[in-house]
C-alpha cells in the first residue's frame, strides 16, 4: 500500500507518522518502521510517499485478502507547539498471493510463505505427549501467535526464541494463511552474498510454529540486491541476477516479469512512453532507464564546495517464477532506490557586458531549482542580494522552461565596487572581481563560484587647462577630467607638494583646482629680459600617477613691468641682470659690469643687482643733439680675477647693455618762501590696543603652561595653581602691569555668584585661610620686561553649601591695569601690593564686585578656561 504527501503539506515542516492500533498511538520511529514493514522516502522538496507491507504491524488484515491501515501523520513547523495532524485511512483488497512473497523495500527484506489454516487450533484441540516431547515447553519460551522459536544461518545457525528475536529489530507472525518474517538490513544474522557478480543481502531462518497437527517448521529465505547498477552519460542500467540462488533449489520457469517506477507497475505503452526497457540476458535482468527520466529527480550538491549534481529514480522490478519439482511460485519484489554518483557541472559565465552602455551586465547559470544565489562577494565586501539591489545594482534570479534557473548581475562602471586603471592613455579597463555565494536548498549546502569581468572603453576624458597673467602673477585654472584629481601636477620642474600648494595658493572644489604664483616664483623661468619689462613663463603638466603619461600641458608666458634701468638725477646708475632660460647655468654672482672690478652689490640664483657711478666701472659718455648717453655692459667673462673659468666657451655669451641719457642744457626755476613758526612740532598722538593674557602653568617653573586643547585641567584639593598674567607685544620698558582683582567663580561667566576674591585691590584677600601666593619674575630669554609679567598661585578649591560640594569646577577672572611708571600723575602705578598697612582686602562671598574707575583703555578682562577638582 502506498501513501503520496504532496510536498504542500509537508513543505518547511518536519513530519512524523504514528500507526494507529485501536487507542494506541505508536510512532514509527526509522527501527520501528523497519522492523514492522513500513518505509518512507521524500525528496528535497517535501513530496513524500508511506509505503506500508500488506503483512506489517498495525494492518488490520481480514483472512489475509482485505486490509485497513491507519496513520496519523503529524507536521512540526518551525514553532514546535504548533503541530498539524491529518489521521489517514486506507482499506485495500489483495487476493494475489503467491505461495512464497519477497519483498525487498528500501529499509527491510520480508518474506511470507502459506501455510495451512491455523483457525482449528483455537477450537480447543490440544497437542500431544509427542509434541509436548519435541517441543519442551513452547508457552514457557514465549511462543505467540503459533512461533515458538526461529533458528538464522549467518550462515551459521543462531537459535532464538520469539521474544528474543524481536528484541533483536526482527518481526514474525502468522496470520490466517501465511507466517511472515522480516528484517531490516545490515543486522548480525543477515549476510553478504555475491550473485551473478551482483552483491546481494541474504537472511535465512527456520521458523518453529504451533499447527493443529503439531509443531511445524517452515524454510524462509530473502536475497536483495545492494548493488548492481551501472551508469553511463545518458542512461541508467540496472542488473538483478537472473536466478537468485539464494532462494532456489532447483530449475525455475519465469511466468511474468514486470518493472515499475515508485512501487507501481508500468504496462509496455507506459515504458516506452518514458524510454525504459526491461530485458534478460544469460545471468541478468536487466532494467534500463533514461538520465532525467522525468519519474526521478535531479539534486544539487557541493562537495569541496563545487558544484555537482545527481539524479535519483527509484525502479521496481517484479518476477512471478515456478519451481519445476514442486509447482509452487514465488513472487520477487524489489523497490530499489538509485542515485547517480555527484556529476560534476561547470555553471556558464556569461558576459553580455557592452562596454558602451558603461553597466556589467552577466549571466551566471544553469543551476537546478534548488540553488539559490544569497550573497556576491565584492571588491569592496560581501553584500547580500538584497543589499546589492538597494545599492544600485540589479540582481535576478529567472526560472527556465526545464525547471532549472539562472542568475543575472548588471553593475554600473561608475559603481564603487568596480577597479580601474589606464592601459593607455585614452583607454580604461574596468575590472569587476565577484564572488557568487550560492547555497544548496534544503540543507543549506554553500559553494562559490569566483568570476572576474573585464570591460576597455576609450572614455578617457582629459583635464583642460587655462591661464591669464595681471601686472604681478599668473593665474591657472584646471577643470578636472575623468581622472578627477587623481593625477600628477608638475610645475616647472618640480611635482606640486603640499608645501607648494601653501606657497601658490592652491584651492581645489572637486571639480575644479586653481594656482596663484607670482612671475619671480622659484618654478617660473624668464624668457626675455626688455627695458621696460620681463617675459616669464610657467610650465604646468599634468601626468598620470602609474604611467607618468601627459594628461594636458600648459606653458603661460606673459611679459611684467620690470625696470632694468634706472637713472638718477646724482649721477648714479642701478641695473638689474636677470638670468634667463637661455643661460641656465649663469650665476648671477659672477657678473660683472665693464670693470671686472664692479660686481653686483646684491645677487642670488636670479638676479644680479648692480649700483654704480656714471664716472665708474668702465662706462663710457656720448654727446647727441642736447643728450648725453653713459653706457656700461653687464657681462660674464670667461675668467674671473683668479684666472678660473666662470662658464664653459660652449655656453651662450651673456650680455646686456645699460645707458641712461641726461638732458646737457636745461633750466628750471624753483620758487621759495617762508613763514615764521607759530609753535613748536610735536608728535601726534597715535592710538591702540595693548593685549593682556592669563595662563595656567604646570608647576612653579612657570616654562611650560596648559594650551586651549589641555581644558579642563584636573587639579586636587589644595594643590597650587599657578597664574601667570603677561602684557603681551610690548617691549616699552615704562608700562608696567598690575593684576588688580581677581576672583573664583562657580560657572564661566565671570559676573556670576556664588564667587571667592583671590587678589583684592593688587593684594591678596587676607580673609583667605590659604592667602595668595606672589611670586617674583626676573629677566630671562623668554622675558624681556619682568614688569610686563605678573605671577600668582592659590591652592585648588571648590564650592560648598551646608558642607556639600556644589559643583567639582571652578573659574578664575582678573581684571588687570596697564600703567606709566614715568608718569607721577598715574596713581595706579603703585606697584603690586602697594597699601597702608592695617587695611583690608576682602570682600564678602555674593557681594556684587563694582568696576574700578580706572581708564578703560588702561584695564583689560582676562579669565581662565575650566578648572575640575579630581575626586581621588
Amino acid at each position: 500500500m502506498r501513501l503520496s504527501l504532496d510536498k504542500a503539506l509537508a513543505v518547511g515542516n518536519q513530519l512524523e507518522v504514528e500507526a494507529i492500533n485501536g487507542t494506541k498511538h505508536i510512532l514509527l520511529t526509522p527501527s520501528m518502521a523497519a522492523q514492522c514493514g513500513y518505509s518512507m522516502e521524500s525528496d528535497p522538496w517535501g513530496n513524500t510517499r508511506i509505503y506500508t507491507s500488506l503483512m506489517g504491524c498495525f494492518v488490520d488484515n481480514k483472512d489475509d485478502a482485505t486490509f485497513k491501515v491507519d496513520l496519523r501523520l503529524q507536521m512540526y513547523g518551525e514553532n514546535p507547539s504548533a503541530v498539524v495532524s491529518h489521521d489517514v485511512s486506507q482499506t485495500c483488497s489483495y487476493t494475489r498471493w503467491a505461495s512464497r512473497e519477497i519483498l525487498c523495500d528500501r529499509n527491510y527484506m520480508e518474506v511470507s510463505h502459506h501455510i495451512a489454516n491455523l483457525d482449528a487450533e483455537a477450537k480447543g484441540q490440544t497437542r500431544d505427549g509427542k509434541d509436548d516431547k519435541l517441543n519442551v515447553n513452547p508457552e514457557a519460551s514465549g511462543a505467540s501467535q503459533g512461533i515458538w522459536k526461529m533458528t538464522f544461518y549467518t550462515p551459521e545457525p543462531v537459535a532464538m526464541v520469539l521474544q528474543e528475536a524481536e528484541q533483536a529489530g526482527y518481526a514474525a507472525k502468522t496470520t490466517s494463511s501465511r507466517l511472515v518474517m522480516r528484517s531490516p538490513y545490515n543486522t548480525a544474522e543477515t549476510y553478504s552474498e555475491d550473485v551473478a557478480g551482483v552483491p546481494m543481502e541474504v537472511f535465512r531462518v527456520s521458523t518453529y510454529y504451533m499447527a493443529p497437527q503439531g509443531l511445524n517448521v517452515v524454510n524462509l529465505a530473502a536475497a536483495c540486491p545492494k548493488g548492481g547498477v551501472l551508469f553511463t552519460e545518458d542512461m541508467i542500467s540496472w542488473h538483478v541476477p537472473r536466478r537468485v540462488t539464494p532462494l532456489l533449489d532447483g530449475s525455475i520457469t519465469v511466468s511474468e516479469m514486470h518493472m515499475g517506477i515508485n512501487g507501481q507497475r508500468l504496462d509496455r505503452s507506459q515504458m516506452a512512453a518514458r524510454g525504459y526497457t526491461l530485458s534478460t540476458t544469460d545471468f541478468h535482468i536487466v532494467v534500463e532507464i533514461p538520465l532525467g527520466s522525468p519519474d526521478g529527480y535531479y539534486k544539487s550538491h557541493a562537495p569541496d564546495y563545487q558544484y555537482h549534481i545527481t539524479y535519483f529514480v527509484e525502479p521496481m522490478l517484479e518476477v512471478l517464477w515456478r519451481t519445476d519439482d514442486t509447482q509452487d511460485d514465488t513472487r520477487y519484489k524489489v523497490l530499489f532506490p538509485i542515485m547517480t554518483p555527484p556529476m560534476p557541472q561547470s555553471p556558464q559565465i556569461q558576459d553580455n557586458t557592452v562596454p558602451e552602455t558603461r553597466v556589467f551586465s552577466v549571466l551566471l547559470g544553469t543551476f537546478l531549482h534548488d540553488v539559490e544565489l544569497r550573497n556576491i562577494t565584492f571588491s569592496t565586501g560581501v553584500l547580500t542580494v538584497e543589499e546589492s539591489n538597494a545599492k544600485g545594482f540589479t540582481v535576478q534570479e529567472h526560472s527556465l522552461a526545464n525547471g532549472s534557473k539562472i542568475f543575472s548581475l548588471k553593475v554600473p562602471f561608475d559603481a564603487d565596487v568596480v577597479l580601474k586603471h589606464n592601459p593607455e592613455r585614452m583607454v580604461t579597463s574596468y575590472f569587476l572581481p565577484l564572488i557568487f555565494g550560492l547555497i544548496i536548498l534544503p540543507e543549506e549546502t554553500p559553494f562559490a563560484l569566483p568570476v572576474d569581468l573585464q570591460a576597455s572603453l576609450q572614455d578617457v576624458v582629459l583635464p583642460i587647462m587655462s591661464g591669464t597673467c595681471d601686472q604681478n602673477q599668473f593665474y591657472i585654472s584646471v577643470k578636472f577630467g575623468s581622472h578627477g584629481s587623481n593625477f600628477k601636477a608638475i610645475v616647472g620642474p618640480r611635482e606640486l607638494t603640499a608645501e607648494m600648494a601653501e606657497d601658490y595658493n592652491f584651492y581645489e572644489n572637486g571639480t575644479h583646482l586653481s594656482l596663484i604664483l607670482p612671475y619671480t616664483a622659484k618654478d617660473a623661468v624668464f624668457e626675455l629680459l626688455t627695458a621696460e619689462s620681463v617675459k616669464s613663463r610657467i610650465d604646468l603638466l599634468l601626468l598620470d600617477r602609474a604611467n607618468d603619461w601627459v594628461l594636458a600641458d600648459l606653458y603661460l608666458a606673459c611679459y611684467f613691468p620690470l625696470k632694468a634701468t634706472e637713472c638718477h638725477p646724482n649721477g648714479t646708475m642701478t641695473a638689474l641682470a636677470v638670468k634667463v632660460e637661455s643661460t641656465r647655468n649663469l650665476k648671477p654672482s659672477q657678473l660683472t659690469l665693464k670693470d671686472l672690478s664692479c660686481t653686483p652689490q646684491f645677487s642670488d640664483d636670479r638676479f644680479a643687482y648692480f649700483s654704480f657711478s656714471v664716472d665708474t666701472c668702465g662706462t663710457t659718455r656720448t654727446f647727441f643733439d642736447n643728450y648725453m648717453m653713459y653706457e656700461n655692459e653687464i657681462r660674464l667673462s670667461y675668467n674671473n680675477a683668479k684666472g678660473a673659468a666662470n662658464t664653459s666657451p660652449v655656453d651662450p655669451d651673456y650680455r646686456q647693455t645699460i645707458s641712461c641719457f641726461y638732458v646737457v642744457n636745461e633750466t628750471q626755476t624753483v620758487a621759495f618762501s617762508a613763514k615764521p613758526r607759530t609753535y613748536e612740532p610735536a608728535a601726534e598722538i597715535g592710538t591702540g590696543l595693548l593685549m593682556v593674557q592669563m595662563r595656567l602653568a604646570q608647576d612653579p617653573s612657570y616654562e611650560l603652561f596648559y594650551q586651549a586643547e589641555d581644558y579642563p585641567v584636573v587639579k586636587y584639593l589644595r594643590q597650587p595653581l599657578y597664574f601667570e598674567v603677561e602684557l603681551m607685544h610690548s617691549s616699552d620698558p615704562y608700562l608696567e602691569l598690575i593684576a588688580e582683582n581677581c576672583w573664583a567663580t562657580l560657572y564661566e561667566d565671570r559676573t556670576s555668584l556664588p564667587s571667592w576674591d583671590i587678589i583684592v585691590d593688587s593684594c591678596e584677600n587676607r580673609d583667605d585661610s590659604y592667602a595668595t601666593i606672589f611670586h617674583p619674575v626676573v629677566s630671562d630669554s623668554r622675558i624681556l620686561v619682568p614688569s610686563h609679567i605678573k605671577r600668582f598661585s592659590v591652592k585648588m578649591f571648590t564650592f560648598t553649601k551646608d558642607n556639600e560640594v556644589l559643583k567639582d569646577q571652578i573659574y578664575v577672572h582678573c581684571d588687570a591695569v596697564i600703567c606709566d611708571t614715568s608718569s607721577q600723575a598715574d596713581g595706579s602705578c603703585r606697584g603690586q601690593c602697594v597699601h597702608p598697612p592695617g587695611q583690608s582686602y576682602s570682600r564678602p562671598a555674593g557681594v556684587k564686585r563694582e568696576r574700578r574707575s580706572t581708564d578703560s583703555t588702561r584695564q583689560r578682562q582676562i579669565s581662565s578656561g575650566e578648572i575640575i577638582l579630581s575626586n581621588l
